[in-house]
């Protein structure tokens, strides 16, 4: 398959994964713009609230809003088809801000601590990119930081046999930090390059496990300074609002350096990934669409919002 042929693949999978956020979203923006014959205060406040609706947020909803008042008073905006014009160029102008691509540098160790709540899909995320550096050439390997949970252990073995790439654990309910100074101990041996490393996701309001983190931060950096390299959070996007408060707490606790944002595919929720790149302007590095080693992408916000935008399957 050529890579034109993968992107368009990706790109259809994309907008069908969309579909429901762009019914919720742009059914209803189009419900409002339809038949309006002017721009008024009332075209606005019905806007403002299909928005909301949307999840995508109501600093992101009030800077839209304003925009389109001030293209409405230097007469830019003469019907109300050109206010989805600007919904489109507002989504993508604060969507690029915030796409950064991983850069992980050539023939040095690069730590990737990755954080979140059980259930939304870190294991799978950490094995696809485990399997995406392994494809670049890199020498790979996953760690099991989380003890807490036998399953999540298991899970990683699967994957590390799925992919090919070693997996550094210990038994259930030892220390995460020794797990992780076994780890950095190997790859400074010559062992992996990249080290990928799952941590515990449950009770992410409780204190102890934050501060389970922040020790493992310590230990990684004591043993290899600048570790982690990459504080990577798997939000989950069918959960809305709870993944905008996950990323405030963990961006308080470990300090994020990066989003991936999984489950987009059948979600109604997708607008908030506006809410999370305007209220937080982490990176948002990757996205998952799908279950396949290849559904999880880099994120590109011009395709982002195309796949938003375009109807039907072209």
């Amino acid at each position: 398959m050529s890579i034109f042929q993968k992107k368009q693949g990706f790109f259809d999978k994309l907008k069908r994964g969309l579909a429901k956020t762009r019914d919720l979203l742009l059914t209803d923006v189009d419900d409002i713009i339809l038949g309006k014959k002017e721009i008024d205060q009332e075209l606005f406040d019905e806007l403002e609230e299909a928005l909301i609706a949307a999840d995508v947020g109501p600093a992101f909803t009030s800077e839209l809003i304003e925009k389109m008042t001030d293209s409405v008073k230097r007469k830019e905006l003469d019907s109300p088809e050109r206010l989805k014009e600007v919904l489109r160029s507002t989504m993508k102008t604060l969507l690029k801000k915030n796409e950064a691509p991983l850069v992980i540098p050539e023939k040095q160790i690069f730590t990737i601590l990755v954080v979140g709540v059980n259930g939304t899909g870190k294991t799978t995320t950490i094995g696809k990119l485990a399997n995406q550096f392994k494809e670049e050439g890199r020498t790979v390997a996953m760690v099991a930081a989380d003890t807490f949970r036998a399953a999540a252990i298991e899970q990683l073995e699967i994957w590390s046999q799925r992919v090919g790439v070693p997996l550094i654990k210990q038994k259930q309910d030892s220390d995460p930090s020794a797990v992780v100074f076994d780890a950095i101990t190997a790859a400074k041996s010559g062992k992996a390059e990249v080290l990928i490393i799952d941590t515990a996701g449950r009770l992410h309001t409780q204190v102890n496990l934050m501060e389970e983190m922040k020790k493992m931060k310590r230990i990684m950096g004591r043993e290899l300074p600048g570790a982690p390299h990459e504080v990577l959070l798997v939000l989950d996007a069918t959960t809305g609002q709870n993944a905008v408060n996950q990323a405030k707490m963990f961006t308080d606790a470990v300090g994020v350096t990066g989003i991936v944002l999984t489950k987009l595919d059948g979600t109604s929720k997708g607008g908030v990934i506006l809410r999370i790149a305007q209220e937080y302007n982490i990176p948002i590095r990757y996205i998952g669409i799908g279950e396949g080693l290849d559904d999880l992408r880099e994120f590109n916000s011009e395709e982002f919002v195309e796949a938003l935008f375009e109807q039907g399957n072209h």
